[in-house]
């Protein structure tokens, strides 16, 4: 059984807006600490702003639907909760690099500069987002926290405060990974052990000096058990793998021809629902979360990261692991997943795992409703870079088709 994370006892104290997404991921922080509750004011009488189309979420996902719309000359606005165009990626943990080498790094109509072999860091990313924003000219709003959105007749209302916005196509450019889960039982933990969702952790400093459990041994997990160990902490990395890519992307024939294949053909082409391997893979992909790319589990053994089984519970006030071994530890980091934290949206468009109901990213049963940047919206490849951009492009095709077909009736 999951909680959020404010049922957990937390120590430390990382900015509360800070956000940490998994490499190549679209995320676009609407729910921080679990059900929103914000109170709406339905007495307000001023008119809603209205447009054609309304884009929630300025991250890569958001721009590059905003790009496709400019090119569709319809009247839209984007709208971003964060002060600033890449805060999102501004915030994250300090070492971050993507896995993804800068070739398959830019979204449509502009590529990401410099060398095709760079892994960028967190802050050439956010740097590379606000170009483009303003290459474009893309209408983003930035400090626009969306509270909720509803359908009244043929149009979507989305309320951000005192602010109304109105349309009748509405894209919701979020990934999967918005609400940070924790077990239950994070409360039980002593409050002399620090812990926190890796939503926050931002360096080794955040927590004391004696041995770190990590809880979740997917990229995230692997990553900061990395730069934990390298900073002086015994670290145990617990939880099953997600599996891993049988080789290392670091090398440069990787990068030039098997990253290639991988990025652009398996996970862009093969591992798609548009394929029955892909149909059968999904759920593995949506429960394990990505193969580890670029920290395997090598590495991890040749840094001195211990591998355990899965965190079970707490005794006497430490982690317990499922076959029964007491850790005394300092320090937790649940990189445990998120959920997409949908009470905002106030429409039936998610079934009981909390997965979109869509077809490559159209809403099913809600007409003007869509979706881009969600994990394996249509492949592996919908939560990365390269594969927002095609998704992006896919759904603002249907709504220029959907906009021709009300201009001719």
């Amino acid at each position: 059984m999951n909680t959020d994370l404010s049922k957990a006892t937390i120590k430390a104290n990382p900015p509360s807006n800070a956000q940490l997404l998994e490499e190549g991921t679209a995320f676009f922080e609407l729910s921080r600490n679990g059900e929103r509750v914000d109170a709406i004011d339905e007495t307000d009488a001023r008119p809603p702003e209205r447009y054609d189309v309304i884009v929630i979420g300025g991250g890569q996902s958001g721009l590059s639907v905003g790009h496709h719309l400019g090119r569709l000359g319809v009247r839209f606005v984007i709208l971003d909760e964060r002060a600033q165009i890449g805060d999102a990626w501004r915030h994250r943990w300090d070492s971050l690099r993507l896995f993804t080498p800068a070739r398959f790094d830019g979204l449509s109509g502009m590529p990401y500069p410099g060398s095709g072999d760079h892994f960028p860091t967190k802050d050439e990313m956010a740097g590379y987002l606000e170009s483009y924003a303003a290459r474009f000219g893309l209408p983003v709003l930035n400090g626009v926290r969306v509270d909720s959105l509803t359908r009244e007749g043929d149009r979507y209302l989305v309320r951000a405060g005192n602010r109304r916005f109105e349309a009748p196509h509405v894209v919701i450019a979020m990934s999967s990974y918005q609400r940070p889960r924790v077990p239950a039982f994070a409360g039980e933990l002593s409050p002399d052990i620090v812990q926190f969702h890796s939503l926050d952790y931002r360096r080794p400093s955040q927590l004391p000096s004696g041995p770190v459990l990590i809880v979740g041994a997917a990229n995230s997990g692997a990553e900061i058990a990395i730069d934990l160990v390298r900073a002086g902490h015994p670290v145990w990395l617990s939880g099953r793998t997600p599996g891993e890519v049988p080789f290392d992307i670091r090398k440069p024939f990787v990068h030039r021809v098997i990253l290639r294949i991988l990025f652009r053909l398996v996970f862009h082409r093969v591992l798609s629902l548009s394929t029955p391997l892909g149909r059968m893979v999904r759920p593995q992909f949506t429960r394990k979360g990505t193969p580890l790319i670029r920290t395997r589990e090598r590495d991890l053994a040749a840094a001195g990261v211990k591998r355990v089984g899965r965190t079970a519970g707490v005794t006497d006030g430490k982690p317990r692991l499922d076959d029964g071994t007491v850790l005394d530890v300092t320090g937790v980091v649940w990189a445990t997943g998120f959920d997409i934290g949908p009470s905002w949206v106030r429409l039936p468009v998610f079934d009981a795992h909390l997965e979109p109901l869509q077809e490559r990213g159209v809403a099913r049963g809600e007409p003007g409703l869509y979706f881009v940047g969600a994990h394996f919206l249509h492949s592996v490849s919908s939560a990365m870079i390269h594969g927002i951009a095609r998704d992006a492009e896919h759904v603002v095709r249907v709504i220029a088709q959907r906009v021709r077909t009300v201009a001719a009736a």
